[in-house]
């Protein structure tokens, strides 16, 4: 068996094929080629830390799980806040047949399933990137984003002005793209056309009087029926795709907010993603006055397909450590 580790995960997935890797993945979900359970998630001690774990199978490839604990007070620690293992099987034997770091995966597919979906939802003409947040997934969105659209700038609020400057500063440094720390939510997305929130916040940040017509938003932040990050009515206003429906209308706690509401039916998620990556599927934006919403709550599918690469190019190129099983 082969293990992989977090240094070989960021220094062999780069976001290009991670990009690419997500939008098949997500297509073969909604196509039917992949199997999933709805992720399985123990609340450890109603401070926010909390353990999950999520299986699956994607046809012809490889099955397995990921078991991933979740501490969003690691951020102020220098630590990552989701931690864990991804485990691959032989699906011709059934072994296992690789481990991977969990946390460095997830960071970064996590940031190009994002990217993935601005390229299907926002406008071609995209150039303003406000981030909500300055944690891991924060940094990730903004090196995946640029990927799929030309950046003009970058705006980051977060409830430390120090931080969220020097995320700017640092954005600058290392991307060479125009960065400011807004003052407030407002401020970071008056005239934003991609919005990603990437926070822990347990009640709204971003209110729909805030956004202006024609944003594309990526909420990623939640991954669990509770805390939300955008209030009920900027959900009313947007054409929802979720990254796994079943997930979504189960566990994505912006949309269990809006449907207790009564404002919604669970017709207003239109979809998943992967629908909309097919030829002949479910349109994105239908004008350029469209608010498009992708919820991300992540999908085993998604850790599967990003493992069996690295695994593939471990053996091809060989890195990872070869452990007696």
């Amino acid at each position: 068996m082969i293990v992989i580790s977090r240094e070989e995960v960021a220094e062999h997935l780069d976001f290009p094929t991670c990009i690419a890797l997500m939008r098949d993945a997500m297509a073969a979900l909604s196509a039917g080629r992949t199997r999933q359970l709805l992720r399985q998630i123990i609340d450890l001690d109603g401070k926010g830390n909390a353990f999950g774990v999520m299986p699956g199978a994607m046809d012809d490839l490889t099955f397995g799980a990921k078991l991933i604990s979740v501490y969003p007070g690691n951020f102020l620690a220098g630590k990552q806040s989701h931690q864990g293992l991804i485990t691959l099987f032989d699906p011709e034997s059934g072994a296992p047949v690789c481990l991977i770091h969990a946390g460095e995966v997830t960071a970064i597919r996590t940031a190009a399933a994002s990217a993935a979906a601005t390229d299907a939802l926002a406008r071609a003409d995209a150039t303003r990137l406000a981030i909500l947040g300055y944690g891991e997934q924060a940094w990730q969105h903004v090196a995946a984003i640029r990927h799929v659209r030309p950046l003009s700038h970058v705006a980051v609020w977060g409830r430390s002005s120090e931080q969220a400057q020097a995320f700017a500063d640092r954005v600058h440094a290392e991307f060479g793209l125009p960065a400011t720390a807004a003052p407030n939510v407002g401020s970071a997305v008056g005239d934003a056309d991609i919005i990603c929130t990437t926070t822990a916040a347990s009640e709204p940040i971003l209110f729909s009087a805030q956004v202006p017509d024609g944003a594309h938003l990526n909420i990623v932040g939640s991954s669990r029926p509770g805390p939300v990050e955008i209030d009920t009515d900027l959900v009313v206003r947007c054409r929802v795709f979720a990254d796994h429906r079943a997930s979504v209308l189960a566990q994505g706690a912006e949309i269990l907010k809006a449907l207790e509401s009564g404002l919604i039916s669970e017709d207003h998620v239109l979809g998943e993603i992967g629908q909309v990556y097919t030829k002949g599927g479910i349109p994105g934006r239908l004008s350029s006055l469209n608010l498009t919403l992708y919820k991300s709550l992540g999908s085993i599918v998604q850790d599967l397909a990003v493992g069996w690469h690295l695994y593939r190019l471990a053996r091809e190129k060989s890195f990872g450590s070869d452990v007696p099983f």
